[in-house]
Formats: structure tokens, C-alpha cells, sequence
């Protein structure tokens, strides 16, 4: 079946059309303005809120960076001060490095005021104040946020000061947990610590201690020499096992030279 052709639009139909189009087109431009003041709207209700927002996040991130740098500077600061003190030290100039450690000690920043405070109670045991330096020693080693290194030194110090005023139950209590094989303060710790054991009367245990201690090549020798002697008086082996010379290989009896050929007859002339 063929279809019928459209017929042609009337005037008023065009019209009709055409004004249906101009709404459609006013329309869109009313909702596109109404869009566009509802985002003026809403940048004028939160742009100081955001902006603020965006101000103070970039302010404590720019806070936060300067106190990075800061404290980097400050450590830098310490740690020259610190090898000016020890070089003044080294020189004999305690005067002026007691100067330098007692500003550094007071800061309490960190790993560098213990340091200082080691250095004020080495400077102290140099002056012949060995209970004074016992005591800062003491002190170091109660500081619960100092390095545990510096503690351990610091306790291994205050006892080696203080050995002949304590009681042996009092050393064993302080220095067994760093008289401990492969330990940074076994040999030091483990010789005082074998001592103590002595003053106890334990000599099942300090005859041991004292030959680990001479068996191991990492402490000095002077140290070894004397734990190998006081375990040997002590009838604890203390000498490191050597392994036996191979055996000599019998040789082989050298081979027989062959018998020289008999000589022959002269012929006649």
C-alpha cells in the first residue's frame, strides 16, 4: 500500500511551531540562568568557608614544614655544639666545655642532652668526683625517653663507680641484662657481673661467665688475659679449643733403583 504524502503545513501551523521552538529556547535560557545564579549563590555562601578552609590548610602545612626545618636546624645546631665540646675536651679546655654541656644538658632536646650529661659525668670521673659522677650516671640511666644505649652505658658506668660500696645482689640486678654473649657490654659488664657472682659465693656461675668471656675474640685482650686467669683459678677451662695437627701420611719406601747390569766379559783378541 503506498502511503499518502504529507501534506504542507498551514501559515498557522508554521506559527505554532515556531513559537513552540522560541519557548523550548527561552526555557533552556532561564534554566541556564537560574543555574548560573544558583552557583553565584552558592560561591557567595561558601567561598570565604572554603577559601578559609583552603588558607588554614596551607598554613599548617606550610607550619608543620617550617617546623621540619626547624628542628633539623636545631639538631645541626646541637651536634656542632657538641663536637666543639668534645674537642675542647680533647684539648684539656674542661672549662669551656662545661660551659657548652651544661647548655646543651639543659635543652633536654633529645639524644643530644644525654649525650651532654654523659660528658658532664665523664668530665667529673677526670676531676676525681667519683660519687658525683655516680650519681649523674644514675640519674641518666632513670631517664625513661633517654635511648636505651645511653642508659645501658650510663648503668654499667654508675656501677663500675659505685662496685665497692654495693651490694653484690644490687650489681647482679643491674648489670645481668647487659652481661648477655654477643651483647655491645658483655665483656665490661660480664667481668663485674662474674665478680659479683663471687662476693655470693657462686662460683658455678662466675667460673663460666669469666671463660666465655676469655673465649670471645671480640673483647680486648687485656680483658680476655684476665678472665682466662680467674677461671683457671677457678678450674674452668678458658683456653679456646684448637684443633689437633692432621696426622702425618706415612711415605712411600723411595722405589729400588734397578741393579747395574753385569759387566761383560772382554772379548779375545
Amino acid at each position: 500500500m503506498a502511503l499518502r504524502p504529507t501534506p504542507p503545513q498551514t501559515r498557522e501551523q508554521q506559527l505554532a511551531a515556531r513559537q513552540a521552538e522560541q519557548g523550548e529556547a527561552f526555557l533552556r535560557e532561564v534554566d541556564d540562568a537560574l543555574r548560573e545564579d544558583q552557583t553565584l549563590l552558592a560561591l557567595k555562601r561558601y567561598a570565604k568557608p572554603v577559601g578559609a578552609g583552603l588558607v588554614l590548610g596551607l598554613a599548617a602545612l606550610g607550619g608543620w614544614l617550617y617546623w621540619g626545618h626547624y628542628q633539623d636546624q636545631q639538631a645541626a645546631q646541637r651536634a656542632e655544639q657538641l663536637t666543639i665540646a668534645m674537642d675542647q675536651i680533647e684539648a684539656s679546655q674542661n672549662a669551656n666545655a662545661t660551659k657548652v654541656l651544661d647548655t646543651l644538658a639543659a635543652d633536654k632536646s633529645g639524644a643530644s642532652a644525654v649525650v651532654a650529661q654523659l660528658l658532664q659525668a665523664g668530665l667529673l670521673v677526670q676531676s676525681g668526683k667519683a660519687a658525683d659522677a655516680a650519681k649523674r650516671y644514675e640519674a641518666i640511666a632513670k631517664q625513661a625517653d633517654a635511648p636505651q644505649p645511653y642508659r645501658d652505658f650510663a648503668t654499667l658506668r654508675q656501677v663500675a663507680l659505685s662496685f665497692d660500696t654495693m651490694k653484690p645482689d644490687a650489681v647482679v640486678a643491674a648489670l645481668k641484662p647487659l652481661a648477655a654473649p654477643g651483647g655491645a657490654w658483655f665483656g665490661q659488664a660480664g667481668e663485674l657481673l662474674a665478680i659479683a657472682y663471687l662476693k655470693q659465693g657462686k662460683n658455678d656461675l662466675a667460673g663460666p661467665l669469666f671463660g666465655a668471656i676469655a673465649k670471645d675474640k671480640d673483647q680486648p685482650d687485656s680483658l680476655r688475659a684476665r678472665a682466662r686467669q680467674m677461671a683457671g683459678v677457678l678450674g674452668f677451662d678458658a683456653v679456646d679449643d684448637i684443633a689437633p695437627p692432621a696426622e702425618m701420611a706415612p711415605q712411600a719406601p723411595a722405589a729400588a733403583q734397578p741393579a747395574a747390569a753385569p759387566a761383560q766379559p772382554a772379548k779375545p783378541e
